[in-house]
């Protein structure tokens, strides 16, 4: 089906579905998958139209795992009509005002503490029978993508074999720490471009359609080490250790988990999912013509290296890195 012939029918499925034959649908937002969100409105009121191609992106996990949210009282768009088949929903509006653009340092503690109180109820409630397990396999190809897309496409290098050594290390301290960890919901993309401000039940929480069950300061550092937007240290571990208490309350974790180990376990874990985030910013621009993603490569690197620096088991990955980028704008995309 051509983006004409795709359009056209998704207008018309929302027109029927509404009953309204002159309904018409605006752009809402877009995601790096190939889903994409319509604003129309009933009767003065606004609704989304979600249109996820079947053959690309199946509605069915969306479905899925946002029952398993609003049945644990967490706070995501209600669905009113779906076609799984077509690959149309008729969804409810969460409104536009996400995270990223409302989160000052004065408005930062609130709004996280929504976040977070969220978060919690997520780990403690949220039902994980059948979800994939974020295991080490899936671990791996994750990593994977640092080297293939940011390494060997972005930066054009070539990494020799004793190279791959210190790559592969760095992957392998990281997967033990992320094995070490107690398990829960893990919602996969948790942060400011995820969560909107509502005026009941805040946040409201979309894009969750990748969850996996995984370890439990993925989703803290998702949030924390935020791939949009920084926070300066000190500030970020006295919420990460405030949540580490809240887990010990809620025994969700052992007490025998210090604030160290804690910290240890969101540092590396974190670091899994930044080393990710470089790979898949850079494979949007080169293989999916999304280069926008490449302008906040900067700030994930910064995390990665910082990070790596934080613990001398991985931190000649960060060595290794600053000698292969130098000086180099990694913002900068290759020449065809």
């Amino acid at each position: 089906m051509t983006a004409t012939d795709r359009s056209e029918a998704r207008l018309a499925w929302a027109r029927q579905v509404t009953g309204l034959p002159s309904l018409e649908l605006a752009p809402a937002s877009a995601d790096a998958s190939f889903r994409s969100y319509w604003r129309g409105y009933v009767d003065g009121q606004p609704v989304i139209v979600m249109d996820s191609p079947p053959e690309r992106e199946d509605p069915a996990p969306w479905i899925d795992i946002g029952q398993r949210l609003a049945d644990a009282g967490l706070h995501v768009p209600k669905v009113m009509v779906a076609d799984v088949t077509l690959g149309f929903l008729l969804i409810e509006d969460l409104g536009t005002r996400t995270y990223l653009p409302e989160l000052t340092d004065e408005t930062a503690d609130a709004l996280y503490g929504d976040a977070l109180d969220a978060l919690l109820r997520m780990q403690s409630r949220v039902d994980t029978a059948g979800l994939p397990a974020f295991d080490h396999a899936w671990q791996t190809m994750e990593l994977e993508i640092m080297p293939t897309w940011l390494l060997q496409k972005h930066l054009g290098v070539t990494v020799a074999c004793e190279e791959w050594d210190i790559i592969e290390n760095a992957f392998t301290t990281i997967m033990h720490t992320i094995a070490e960890q107690p398990r829960a919901f893990m919602h996969r993309d948790y942060h400011s471009r995820n969560l909107l401000v509502t005026a009941e039940r805040s946040p409201g929480i979309i894009d969750f359609q990748g969850a996996m069950s995984g370890p439990i300061t993925y989703d803290l550092a998702s949030l924390l080490r935020d791939a949009y937007i920084t926070w300066d240290e000190e500030r970020v571990r006295g919420w990460v250790e405030a949540y580490r208490l809240r887990l010990l309350d809620a025994r969700l974790l052992d007490e025998s988990v210090d604030a160290d180990r804690f910290l240890r376990w969101f540092d590396l874990t974190g670091l899994q999912r930044h080393m990710k985030i470089l790979g898949l910013f850079c494979r949007l621009c080169y293989r999916d013509g999304k280069p926008g993603y490449l302008a906040d490569l900067p700030r994930v690197l910064r995390y990665v290296l910082d990070t790596a620096h934080r613990h001398a088991d991985v931190a000649p990955l960060a060595d290794y890195l600053e000698a292969k980028i130098g000086n180099r704008d990694i913002r900068a995309a290759v020449q065809a």
